[in-house]
């Protein structure tokens, strides 16, 4: 699927992809009325709540009573009649078990693949909700069945009821508000506050997040990677972000101190052996090659719930109809930068190239198209992703 920036859609209220990410991304909320038009739910009710009951799926179930909150974590069994109000039924990452939400998720790919996380889809009956709360992510709120009205603020206050199962805001103060028929969408910049109130039974909201990536975990996450590439360059062993080796991080040498004093204080740790420890760790080059290596790996790693299904059969690209599809599994993610390509954690060991960049922007290719068009070596890889569930025969 290919997008247009600059090109005005229904999808973000007659606006361009170009102009809402200038204006409204992380910046101010957008109510989009008729996003989609004569929406219909892409996962029945029925489905949902079945998913709901699987171990491989994550949920929850929150409960409001005259202010008090309950919250149990799936799986989710049974959920209680409609009859009785004030209850939500929320299942995460609904994009990895279902097709058709995963296609829909494909629409927001004007945002960077690296910054989507996922798809939340819930569940309530009239009047339920999760309280109001802010979020440290962008999401996109797509009312799916039923009615839901929105109260929404971008107040400073951020302090939360103590000891509740929720993170709910104790000083919440309504700034706009609006209800939500199915079609209808808002789009919510991280830190802005709101309140969900399902205005009617079998109200279903689907949201579209998009991960935070904090510079705790990015930085933490680098010298990760620093330290798997000396290992592997140094002789040390291999870890998680070792492969393939980079240049510029071999360590080489030992501590020597010849000449070093007599001591008569033998448990002080050596100032010589401090600074020559700095010595040598400032020969690391903390680059972006570095940096894309983990950002890469780490950001297709993926959820720990997926689980990909091997193919049954062994298939040969060049044997299939030149129109069949070879589909990326709904469970993979891939992303690139220069001549590196990463998919599920991994760097792929050999440089990108127009047949791979093709499949991961469009998350698809004609079996003609790499048949033709590919060398030994990209066509090796595209057995092996198919044997490994990582693409699929359409």
């Amino acid at each position: 699927m290919t997008i247009s920036l600059t090109e005005k859609i229904d999808l973000l209220g007659n606006i361009s992809p170009e102009e809402f990410m200038r204006e409204y991304w992380q910046r101010k909320p957008l109510l989009i009325r008729q996003a989609f038009k004569n929406f219909e739910l892409p996962i029945s009710i029925a489905q949902l709540k079945k998913l709901a009951t699987q171990e491989d799926v994550e949920s929850r179930f929150i409960t409001r009573n005259d202010g008090d909150w309950k919250l149990k974590k799936g799986p989710i069994s049974r959920t209680p009649s409609m009859q009785q109000n004030d209850w939500t039924l929320l299942v995460q990452s609904v994009d990895l078990h279902d097709d058709k939400v995963s296609e829909m998720a494909q629409l927001f790919r004007f945002v960077p693949d690296a910054r989507f996380d996922d798809v939340m889809i819930s569940l309530a009956s009239k009047g339920g909700g999760v309280g109001p709360h802010f979020d440290t992510y962008d999401v996109f709120l797509l009312q799916g069945h039923g009615q839901r009205r929105w109260r929404i603020s971008q107040q400073e206050d951020k302090t939360l009821i103590p000891d509740l199962p929720c993170r709910i805001l104790q000083n919440f103060q309504v700034e706009q508000e609006w209800v939500l028929e199915p079609g209808d969408m808002l789009y919510l910049p991280p830190q802005c506050a709101h309140d969900g109130i399902a205005e009617t039974d079998n109200c279903v909201t689907i949201s579209f997040g998009f991960r935070t990536l904090s510079f705790a975990n990015m930085v933490r996450g680098i010298f990760e990677a620093a330290a798997d590439q000396v290992s592997v360059n140094s002789g040390l062993g291999s870890g998680v972000y070792s492969e393939p080796a980079l240049s510029g991080f071999k360590v080489e040498g030992y501590y020597r101190d010849p000449g070093a004093p007599a001591v008569t204080t033998p448990a002080a740790l050596p100032e010589a052996m401090i600074t020559e420890a700095l010595k040598a760790a400032q020969q690391i080059q903390f680059n972006a090659d570095l940096a894309s290596h983990f950002l890469g790996c780490w950001l297709t790693e993926p959820n720990q719930l997926a689980q990909f299904d091997f193919a049954e059969e062994e298939i040969n690209i060049e044997d299939l109809p030149a129109e069949t599809l070879l589909k990326t599994d709904r469970k993979t993610r891939m992303v690139y930068r220069g001549d590196q390509l990463f998919i599920n954690g991994e760097a792929v060991p050999i440089p990108m190239n127009k047949v791979l960049q093709e499949l991961a922007d469009k998350r698809c290719l004609s079996a003609g198209y790499a048949t033709s068009e590919s060398d030994e070596d990209t066509f090796e890889l595209l057995h092996r992703w198919i044997d490994d569930g990582w693409l699929v025969v359409a």
